[in-house]
């Protein structure tokens, strides 16, 4: 039997990842657990003390560590290769990692690697005396910390005044993400073109969101990237700035996603990643058949497992515990129940409290309908929106569901349907409503 830690591990995805495959030899053990890997108790991340609670729990298993996987973003995405790294294990090299991780070192890298893709983009110290004569840029343009996930502190930027209102927000919650990624800077030695630009900088790109999102999952194994699927991403909301469905499999144009394979093939050869999933954010802009490449992430998306799992027969999780293994993964392709799959995420566009969430009868009468439906409860009553964790700028997010289907139109029925079924009721604070 072989000993797999994995970082942030919670019931639903293990639920998934007993379903895989071709893992029947695997063990799968939590080394942090998803409230200490995703939000702690304390309200704050404190690198080093996760880092040797992971180590001092390695040390005291009793077995053998086989290897290391993780699927949320950071810190898990950091402290995993870095666990990897200081053990032995099959893992990205470290430089690699930060070419991900760090916004504005890994758009200097896509530069290099495929100019045509890249927008312009400059870094912007938030606390500096004049943060806006930092910017080189044209309006709109978007900014954003160079270490943050989920859109926290993105803003659209259209003139000097959103500039303004913008720029005490990320100052105050600025250091949630970075002094944790300055404590995992501190681990390697920087290239001196980010030399001074850290976890408490920006980064400000133009707008690239016209047109169709997607992402593309893929892993380097022996220094060959593979892509084994693209996954499209729906916005929706103010500023297009929220996500509304991931879709998989994509519905972009064959000769459109073989054009995005080439750029992340080239990007990710040319970082020196190696031995470990990742996915690469594209949109395709039809009208001027442009792409443009959004970001790279060192690790699959846990989103997009349940959509794997339906569509290809296998949580993609396989693939990080494959390589985790030092071996060549072994997707399965297009044996689950379904011809489509999607992601919905449920959300609301304005502060309030939650008077009423999804109870278990409610759920109980979404699994009836749709057996194969799975649904996971973000909110609970009395909760104020504004407090919870990791929104992005414009929306706050209630629910995500998961369906499968035959085709699109049966999809859409399906949800809508499914909606229905799920009551949420939010009281507006009466700020948001004058």
């Amino acid at each position: 039997m072989r000993n797999i830690f994995v970082l942030g591990l919670e019931p639903f995805n293990l639920s998934l990842m007993r379903q895989m495959p071709g893992t029947e030899d695997v063990q799968f053990h939590e080394l942090l657990s998803h409230q200490e890997a995703t939000r702690p108790a304390a309200g704050r991340i404190d690198f080093q003390n996760l880092l040797a609670l992971a180590e001092a729990r390695l040390d005291a298993f009793e077995g053998t560590v086989d290897g290391i996987i993780w699927y949320w973003d950071f810190p898990s995405s950091a402290l995993g290769p870095l666990l990897c790294a200081r053990r032995g294990l099959h893992g990205p090299s470290l430089p690699a990692v930060l070419a991900c991780e760090h916004k504005y070192l890994s758009r200097l890298a896509q530069r290099r690697a495929a100019p045509a893709v890249v927008p312009r983009f400059c870094a912007v110290d938030p606390f500096g005396d004049d943060p806006l004569s930092q910017i080189d840029l044209d309006y709109p343009f978007w900014i954003k910390p160079i270490k943050a996930h989920s859109s926290h502190l993105g803003f659209k930027i259209r003139g000097s005044r959103d500039f303004r209102a913008a720029l005490p927000v990320i100052r105050r919650g600025i250091g949630l993400f970075g002094d944790p990624f300055d404590a995992f800077m501190s681990h390697i030695d920087p290239p001196e073109e980010m030399a001074g630009i850290g976890g408490h900088h920006c980064i400000a790109e133009d707008i690239i969101s016209a047109g169709r999102q997607c992402t593309l999952e893929g892993y380097v194994h022996g220094g060959e990237p593979c892509i084994y699927g693209v996954v499209d991403s729906v916005r929706e909301g103010k500023h297009r700035s929220s996500f509304q469905r991931y879709q998989y499999p994509s519905q972009l144009p064959a000769a459109v996603r073989d054009r995005m394979i080439s750029v992340a093939g080239r990007v990710m050869r040319h970082i020196g990643y190696d031995g470990a999933p990742f996915n690469v954010e594209f949109f395709w802009n039809p009208r001027r058949d442009t792409l443009r490449l959004l970001e790279i992430n060192g690790r699959i998306s846990k989103s997009h497992s349940p959509l794997f799992h339906m569509v290809d027969g296998s949580a993609h999780q396989r693939v990080a515990v494959d390589l985790a293994l030092g071996r060549a993964p072994r997707m399965p392709r297009r044996a689950g129940r379904h011809a489509l799959a999607a992601k919905f995420m449920l959300r609301c566009y304005h502060d309030g409290v939650v008077r009423r969430a999804p109870a278990e009868d409610d759920i109980a009468r979404l699994k009836e309908r749709f057996p194969d439906a799975m649904l996971r409860v973000l909110v609970q009553p009395d909760q104020q929106l504004r407090h919870l964790h990791y929104q992005d700028s414009y929306s706050f997010e209630l629910a995500e569901l998961f369906l499968g289907a035959r085709n699109q139109r049966e999809l859409l029925e399906k949800y809508r349907a499914a909606v229905e079924l799920l009551p949420f009721d939010i009281e507006i604070e009466e700020a948001d409503q004058a």
